[in-house]
């Protein structure tokens, strides 16, 4: 029986090689049902998903007569990936021939299936390579997003343009911040890094942003527009805790962008400060919901 098990799996790997060979247009595909199934008779194999837990002498033999028969790349280690990716399925990740096996390689740690299906639908929809994936994961991407955020995506409720702004905001520089003209450099620096940490659809329009009020000019820290929620997003910069005078400054300044540059088919404006500390006192007392303030870390 355990012979038969081998001679299934052997097949299967034998089967995808050729495939790749002369199909290389839905490898992926191929691909990951292959592994798939090699996962699901490994279990089998080692009786059941339980027992498998506690031993890999059957994966370590059958590694070893792989490698003998059809060559190198059948590893101990390849071969519980398999495995790890029969269960992630198993467990309701997506599988979907628009990611690799190295995209899935990513998420074997990650129990949450809620979180899981997040990072395969953000790689899908920005098309990701794996390492750009990895590194998301390794920011903590899912974790920084909004309870609220969360739970609209397993119940699958529709979101809006606040949802998936990041808190933190995550910023990649190696200088130090000693006062918001750094800070709005070492954004624009990563700015493609900083549009992802706001979420999707973000376009830059401008930074010190001119509007005239009244008699004196002003200037919006950064001004963008996003595509999908056709708004835009006026940006506020602070290196200090959140202040309540803040909040009339960029309650102004969104004022201002929707009676000068907003259409009538566009969206009302929206504001987004970005903070050393956030006060959440303040912000309970903020009855404009277009207003929302976040914490900024840097990391090198």
């Amino acid at each position: 029986m355990e012979n038969n098990y081998y001679n299934q799996i052997k097949d299967i790997l034998i089967s995808n090689e050729v495939y790749k060979k002369v199909k290389d247009y839905s490898k992926n595909k191929n691909d990951l049902q292959s592994y798939f199934s090699v996962g699901k008779l490994l279990i089998e194999a080692q009786g059941g998903e339980e027992r498998a837990k506690y031993g890999d002498g059957l994966i370590k033999e059958y590694s070893k007569r792989l490698t003998k028969e059809l060559g190198k790349g059948y590893t101990t280690s390849r071969l519980k990936r398999m495995r790890q990716f029969y269960i992630l399925i198993k467990k309701g990740a997506a599988m979907t021939h628009q990611l690799t096996m190295s995209h899935y390689e990513q998420l074997l740690s990650i129990k949450d299936i809620n979180e899981i299906n997040y990072y395969i639908d953000i790689s899908i929809k920005q098309n990701l390579s794996y390492r750009e994936l990895g590194r998301r994961i390794k920011s903590k991407e899912y974790e920084r997003l909004p309870e609220s955020t969360k739970n609209k995506l397993a119940i699958k409720e529709e979101t809006n343009i606040k949802d998936f702004v990041k808190n933190p905001i995550v910023i990649d520089t190696n200088k130090e911040i000693r006062n918001e003209k750094a800070l709005k450099l070492a954004i624009l620096e990563n700015l493609d890094n900083f549009l992802y940490e706001l979420g999707n659809g973000f376009t830059y329009v401008g930074s010190e942003y001119k509007i005239k009020l009244g008699s004196e000019y002003n200037y919006i820290d950064l001004l963008l527009f996003n595509y999908i929620y056709n708004s835009f997003v006026v940006i506020e910069l602070k290196i200090t805790e959140l202040k309540k005078e803040h909040i009339g400054q960029i309650e102004t300044y969104m004022n201002y962008i929707d009676k000068n540059l907003k259409t009538i088919n566009q969206d009302k404006t929206i504001g987004i400060i970005i903070c050393k500390k956030d006060n959440h006192f303040i912000m309970e007392y903020v009855s404009d919901e277009r207003i929302l303030s976040r914490e900024y870390i840097t990391i090198q």
